[in-house]
Formats: structure tokens, C-alpha cells, sequence
């Protein structure tokens, strides 16, 4: 038990309830996208189907372990963990604005389409990927949930890493896309500590 204020889990799961509703839209915008282009896709089945049930575990582990084992977040992190979620939705949806019918769920890459370095992606190549890798460590942090941060996120970065992989060697072969994107960190600016 933490000593000190929580945050009401009524707070936490609405915020689960608002990723669940924004992941059901996002799907039906992807599938509408998807029959209006073509291209290829980084990644396979196998692929698409680990990330979807690790997005699925993402809204389900952090309050079954909150439920179950009893894990709370102090009031500041539980505050700070649901803004960064928050922030990072926000983050998303500049990046889907930005991307217009390039982007989509299932990392298809439409050569035909024109290259987007507008929006975050003036700065970085995968603002969307940001977005995620901070709603994975968010989610699990508003319910204290570290257990089920450890497991989802262990589980979680060879998956985006190859699908990052993939979807970058498909990019590269879009013409123009090297020298408008490929001095471009992949989640930080450039000249930011530790960015690739």
C-alpha cells in the first residue's frame, strides 16, 4: 500500500476506456485508408497480430494487476503518467493530421503518395512511434502497474523495433525520402542526446 493521496482509479480506468474508444476509431480510419492506396507492408501477419494483442494488453494488464494485486501509483506519478498518455494521444493525432492518407495502423507504404515532413515529422521521422513507446510506459505508471510495464514493454520493443526496420527500408525506397527525412533522428531532433 502507498502511503499518501492516489489518484481516484476511477481516473486511470476512464483514461483506459478513452484509448480503448480511440483504438476502435483509429482501426476503422486505417481499414478506410488502407482500400484507398496501395503499397506494401512492414511487417506480416505474425507481426500485426503481436502488436494488436500487445495493444489489447496494454488496456487490460495495468488494471487487472491494479484489481488483482493491489498496485497504486502516488498521486504525483498517477497525475504525471496520465497527462504524458494524454500528451502523447495529442502527439498521435498531429501525426495522423500530418500524414493524411499516407498514414495508417498496418505501416503501409504508398510510394505514390507524397513524402510528409511536415507537423512533428518536420523534426523527427516517427513522432507516431514516440507516441506509443510513451503510452507504454504511461498506461501501466497511472495504475502503479509495474509489473505489467515490465512484461508489455519487454515484450513490446523487438516487435516496434523491427517493425520500425521494415518500415524505414520501405521508405528508403520512396524517391526523395533519404534526403528530405534521413538526417532526421527517429524519435528526438537531431543533435539531442541520444538520438539515433
Amino acid at each position: 500500500m502507498v502511503v499518501g493521496l492516489t489518484v481516484p482509479p476511477a481516473a486511470s480506468l476512464a483514461l483506459v476506456v478513452l484509448f480503448a474508444v480511440e483504438r476502435c476509431v483509429e482501426l476503422a480510419v486505417s481499414r478506410a485508408r488502407l482500400r484507398a492506396s496501395s503499397g506494401r507492408r512492414a511487417g506480416g501477419p505474425f507481426e500485426w497480430g503481436a502488436l494488436v494483442a500487445l495493444h489489447v494488453g496494454l488496456l487490460v494488464l495495468p488494471p487487472v494487476e491494479a484489481a488483482f494485486l493491489g498496485s497504486r501509483a502516488p498521486a504525483w506519478l498517477a497525475a504525471s503518467a496520465i497527462l504524458a498518455a494524454l500528451a502523447a494521444q495529442g502527439l498521435r493525432y498531429w501525426c495522423i493530421a500530418s500524414l493524411g492518407a499516407a498514414w495508417n495502423a498496418r505501416a503501409q507504404v504508398d510510394p505514390s503518395l507524397p513524402i510528409v515532413d511536415r507537423g512533428p515529422y518536420r523534426w523527427i521521422r516517427h513522432p507516431n512511434y514516440l507516441a506509443v513507446l510513451i503510452e507504454f510506459l504511461a498506461l501501466p505508471a497511472a495504475f502503479g502497474a509495474w509489473r505489467s510495464a515490465l512484461l508489455l514493454n519487454l515484450l513490446h520493443a523487438p516487435l516496434i523495433a523491427r517493425r520500425i526496420y521494415l518500415e524505414e527500408r520501405l521508405l528508403r525506397e520512396v524517391p526523395g525520402y533519404t534526403q528530405r527525412m534521413g538526417s532526421k533522428g527517429r524519435f528526438l531532433p537531431r543533435g539531442a542526446r541520444g538520438s539515433p
